[in-house]
């Protein structure tokens, strides 16, 4: 039976660990050739998860992937890495942006280089690896970009405010997204005549993946992954016409489109 990605080309970040691997083992099983990329290629002691195990998990299960070790906070490692996807895989004609750091620290202490690089990899890395995808998607007429964003981009309410909105620095973290959310809006109003879907998917509950886990932001999954990775799955399939500039939280759009009661 054909898979929803049967024939196209799937360019991941962050795919060693978390939901960047989740969503690319997800793509993979549709018939995607997946480009994983990621700072991590072999196992390391220091790290949980490695671009080579994934890659491992996707072609044990019958995928097709190639890995490409790359550190996207530096513009010219994102040039490599569009270069070498293309080169050995095609060009993409889907972009996960999925890469992220994040750092909580007191705001009236937050270090500045800190700052920068959380702008660098949650804003100007998917803004600067979805300039390179879009010569390619724009001759082909189609294509899709799927930014990770947290539900940490919404405006808090309060107060009183959350746990989460108090904790110290979360407020850095949810600058970036709330960036990275207009920042996919704008994208997409673009893009809408080039046939080029720009979306952006959150977990509607935290997800205790690696990184979330090292922060205590999420020790205990509050939501399966399978509903971030169907998510995405919907939003980079979908016609590009009709769902594009969506920041979708999972459990409201999945109950949207039917696939969650």
């Amino acid at each position: 039976m054909p898979g929803a990605c049967d024939g196209k080309v799937a360019l991941v970040t962050g795919a060693s660990r978390g939901l960047g691997k989740a969503i690319a083992r997800r793509l993979a099983g549709e018939g995607a050739t997946v480009g994983l990329t990621a700072r991590t290629m072999e196992p390391d002691p220091k790290y949980h998860g490695s671009l080579q195990q994934t890659l491992d998990e996707i072609t044990a299960a019958g995928g097709a992937a190639i890995a490409i070790q790359a550190d996207l906070s530096k513009p010219e490692d994102r040039e490599q890495l569009f270069a070498e996807l293309i080169e050995r895989a095609g060009a993409p004609d889907i972009l996960v942006n999925n890469a992220a750091v994040t750092f909580l620290r007191p705001l009236d202490e937050f270090p500045d280089r800190r700052a920068r690089l959380m702008i660098e990899m949650h804003v100007l890395a998917p803004m600067h690896l979805t300039q390179l995808a879009i010569p390619a998607m724009r001759e082909r007429g189609r294509g899709w970009v799927l930014n990770v964003t947290s539900v940490g981009g919404d405006l808090p309410d309060g107060p009183p405010f959350s746990e989460f909105d108090r904790t110290a620095g979360f407020g850095v973290y949810g600058t970036v997204k709330a960036a990275l959310n207009r920042l996919t809006k704008s994208f997409a109003a673009e893009l809408y005549d080039d046939g080029i879907a720009v979306n952006a998917a959150a977990p509607s509950n935290p997800v205790a993946t690696e990184g979330a886990g090292a922060l205590d932001l999420a020790k205990t999954d509050t939501e399966d992954i399978e509903l971030i990775t169907q998510t995405a799955l919907t939003l980079v399939t979908a016609d590009p016409k009709s769902m594009t500039g969506r920041i979708a939280h999972t459990q409201p759009f999945l109950r949207e489109i039917g696939w969650l009661r």
